[in-house]
């Protein structure tokens, strides 16, 4: 059977690499189907692009994953339309990722696909393929959704694949791997080559608005890591990882451990992470600094303790401001994510996020404070349905997610008005912070050049 899996264009300059597609691909092609990877995305092709390439092409099985974003329900859409004004239409369209997942009848419906997956999909997809290929039922395949006519069936849920280390790498070799690897992370220089990976699965932490479905953590072991980042270093010429997955810190042992086996394996290579706070304490973040960490991207939220106990964060402001000066001091980068607009937020609340970025701030990166949204699947999600806030999935989505940096529920007590005023008066201290810093940056290393001539000087580069 011939598969086709699209990769939607997220309009984006360089686009992130696909990892959860290409696992599936990797998967279908161990199996012997014959895979092609249609990049959507790295060419920006347009819906009538794909229709025509279906028009002039053959293909049994198309596939498509997506996040539950907004902008990514609108692609699912038009990219859905595209199929279906085929007049070749595979005869099997599959959709997955965690949109879909949380809702799956309702995805069915609005996208004319087949069937859903719902969860992890690397052993669902081998048993629904070979479903297909045999004419069999799909009655007794965990893990998805399907339309029977009219009709939707939503099976039983799969259990979690425990041994990650049995999943095949991403397809790599399937993808334009000289585009994805111009990705730029913090402390990545223009020499540099980016790739995402991911050092295990899952969290070890509920907070309310994750959207999230999988329980627990379950970690890759440090050999395959290593392995895989060997690999890409020596055919894609890959010089900074940066570890996608939800929290490569899951505890310090664990941290610990990674550090050290990179630092036997001599792996010379830069790298981020996803981290939490509770674990970076001085010892942690020193031998993540020798073993090449540049930037831990921490989910901070808020800086009040209320609202993190209302977010089932597991965090305090004390835990914060402690871990925060301790990456700053072993030389790391923090990434500070905050958002508002949360159960128990108020101009107080958001101005204490306010304070504590400007003090934290060391210039890697750009930081904004965004609206919390209410992701189907989360426990906000739920808590906004039962509220009477969303009414639901089609609410959401059609009338109230219209964009991540817009409110699609308001958990306060402020006024929609309030609540825009204060966020616009809140981003712009921040983005004003920035360039300023941008500003004074720029001109001590203009007095450096011709004060000191500095010959080490590269131009004044900017885009």
């Amino acid at each position: 059977m011939k598969v086709l899996l699209v990769v939607y264009d997220n309009d984006s300059y360089i686009s992130w690499f696909p990892q959860g597609l290409a696992s599936i691909a990797a998967v279908l092609k161990r199996e012997g189907y014959d895979v092609e990877i249609y990049n959507q995305d790295v060419h920006h092709y347009s819906e009538e692009h794909l229709t025509a390439y279906l028009d002039n092409n053959t293909f049994d099985v198309i596939g498509v994953s997506i996040i539950a974003g907004y902008y990514q329900y609108k692609k699912l859409l038009a990219i859905s339309q595209a199929i279906a004004k085929s007049k070749h239409r595979p005869e099997h369209y599959i959709i997955g990722g965690h949109g879909p997942s949380p809702e799956p009848e309702y995805f069915l419906k609005k996208t004319a696909a087949d069937i859903a997956v719902i969860g992890e999909g690397e052993e669902t997809i081998v048993e629904v393929m070979t479903a297909l290929a045999n004419h069999d039922s799909l009655h007794g395949i965990k893990g998805i959704a399907y339309r029977d006519g009219n009709k939707v069936h939503i099976n039983d849920r799969r259990e979690l694949i425990q041994d990650i280390d049995s999943i095949p790498w991403p397809a790599y070799e399937l993808f334009p791997i000289d585009h994805y690897r111009l990705l730029r992370m913090p402390h990545a220089t223009h020499s540099d080559f980016v790739l995402p990976m991911l050092s295990g699965r899952g969290c070890t932490f509920t907070c309310n608005f994750c959207y999230r479905m999988d329980q627990g953590h379950r970690p890759r072991s440090a050999d395959s890591i290593i392995e895989e980042i060997q690999y890409l270093k020596k055919d894609f010429g890959i010089t900074y990882i940066a570890f996608s997955d939800e929290l490569l810190m899951s505890s310090k042992q664990r941290t610990v451990e990674i550090c050290e086996a990179f630092l036997k394996a001599d792996l010379n290579i830069k790298w981020d992470c996803n981290g939490r706070l509770n674990y970076a304490s001085s010892d942690v973040l020193d031998i993540m600094k020798k073993a090449g960490c540049v930037f831990i991207n921490y989910g901070i939220e808020a800086f009040d303790d209320e609202v993190l106990r209302k977010m089932n964060k597991a965090l305090t402001t004390k835990q914060i401001e402690r871990g925060i000066d301790a990456t700053l001091v072993a030389g790391i980068s923090p990434g500070l994510n905050m958002l508002f607009g949360h159960i128990g937020d108020n101009k107080e609340t958001l101005q204490a996020a306010v304070n504590f970025l400007i003090k934290h701030d060391d210039g890697a990166q750009m930081r904004t404070i965004r609206p919390v949204t209410p992701y189907p699947g989360s426990p906000l999600y739920y808590y906004a349905v039962e509220k009477g806030l969303i009414n639901d999935i089609d609410d959401f989505y059609m009338n109230k997610h219209l964009n991540s940096d817009l409110f699609a529920a308001n958990f306060t007590e402020l006024s929609e008005d309030e609540l825009y005023s204060e966020l616009t008066k809140a981003n712009i201290a921040l983005l004003e912070n920035y360039f300023d810093n941008k500003k004074k940056s720029m001109k001590r290393q203009t007095e450096q050049l011709y004060g000191k001539r500095d010959a080490s000087f590269r131009g004044f580069r900017q885009s």
